[in-house]
């Protein structure tokens, strides 16, 4: 009795060094996390503004058997470091589930600790198939996976814009040296990759890594990276007189983009799921984001709206705060969302993932082509 008292505050005590407050018997806490602050602080934004929404609409109902839900959120800055340490306090906060990570070197750490915790978490964007491919039981995702993105990039660039020669740029992240490297495996022997080259994420002036791919004449330039980055090459690109097209994975797909690149962005093809708008599926969810929080585009709330739905559902059925009982229950569920119709395979990994190309134009996003 005494080792459990003095367990008990010691997770008291180290979740008020850390500011977060330990779960009450008569509520339910989920976490989010994401990069809330910093240069990719509009994703992470949205994340928690789906995932609130959710459990909004949850609480006005009830909550769940009773007891409120409570969200708490964590920033980890798309650091790794970081990462882990709002893992940390997430466990020690008492979360029955987390929504995150959104960057997939952020949640492949992280996933570990969740995984000795015994919590399952279920991430809005992390592609990298790494995340899946450790053999986790807590781990799922709601969105697809680089191989799968990356070979509709790498079938739009031979297919549609008939490349020969491509030059491919990646941030050095998990992800996007992840998604380059598979648009690149995927390019095969169809297009000769001329210039193949990482960058580091927060610099501002890529004027000579872009002079150099130049050099190459490219019909094409890859980027796998996040839009911070993205924006800047768009942009001196046009400055360096470099005028092949810019393709790019779901990490640039957002209003951003175009903020950061301007008129420069123009043109710009991009890897993502199909228009939501077009999706009968989305049309409640929409209506109350935008009433909410505006039109702009947030695709990633979408996301994090699902997997915070798919996890308190799971949490309702099972009837348990157990994390295993709840990871089966996701595992088992066919889960219809705002999205569309969800179901897992034994990795975590939703069994379909329809990836598209989008296209900016006149300073907004259109879907653009199908590889069906």
């Amino acid at each position: 009795m005494r080792k459990n008292v003095r367990l008990f505050l010691l997770g008291v005590a180290l979740a008020g060094l850390v500011g977060v407050s330990v779960a009450a018997a008569d509520e339910i806490v989920i976490g989010v996390a994401g990069p809330m602050t910093g240069d990719q602080a509009k994703i992470g934004g949205d994340i928690e503004r789906g995932a609130r929404l959710a459990v909004d609409e949850w609480n006005a109902k009830g909550g769940i058997a009773g007891k409120k839900i409570r969200m708490t959120v964590g920033d980890d800055q798309h650091d790794p470091k970081q990462a882990v340490s709002v893992a940390h306090k997430m466990v020690n906060a008492g979360i029955v589930g987390m929504v995150g990570h959104f960057n997939s070197s952020a949640s492949i750490p992280a996933s570990s600790v969740y995984n000795d915790a015994e919590i399952p978490m279920i991430t809005p964007g992390s592609t990298n198939p790494q995340l899946t491919e450790q053999g986790f039981w807590n781990v799922f995702r709601v969105c697809g996976r680089d191989d799968q993105q990356g070979n509709v990039a790498a079938d739009f660039i031979l297919r549609k814009l008939q490349a020969k020669r491509v030059a491919i740029l990646h941030d050095r992240t998990t992800y996007g040296k992840g998604l380059a490297d598979e648009v690149k495996r995927y390019l095969g022997t169809g297009a000769e990759v001329v210039f193949y080259d990482g960058l580091t994420q927060g610099d501002k002036d890529f004027r000579g890594l872009l002079t150099a791919v130049k050099a190459k004449k490219p019909d094409v330039y890859f980027f796998g990276g996040i839009y911070p980055e993205g924006g800047v090459l768009a942009r001196q690109a046009k400055e360096v007189g470099l005028s092949a097209p810019l393709v790019g994975g779901d990490g640039m797909f957002d209003p951003e983009l175009v903020k950061i690149g301007g008129a420069a962005a123009e043109g710009s093809y991009l890897t993502f799921t199909p228009d939501p708008e077009k999706l009968p599926s989305a049309k409640g969810f929409l209506k109350r984001y935008k009433a909410k929080h505006g039109a702009e585009l947030a695709p990633f709330a979408l996301y994090a709206y699902d997997a915070a739905n798919i996890l308190l559902t799971a949490i309702s059925q099972a009837k348990v705060r157990d994390g295993k009982t709840i990871a089966d229950t996701i595992r088992k569920m066919k889960y219809d969302g705002a999205s569309g119709h969800l179901e897992f395979d034994a990795k975590g990994d939703i069994k379909a993932a329809p990836y598209v190309v989008w296209r900016t134009k006149g300073g907004k996003f259109e879907e653009f082509w199908s590889p069906k």
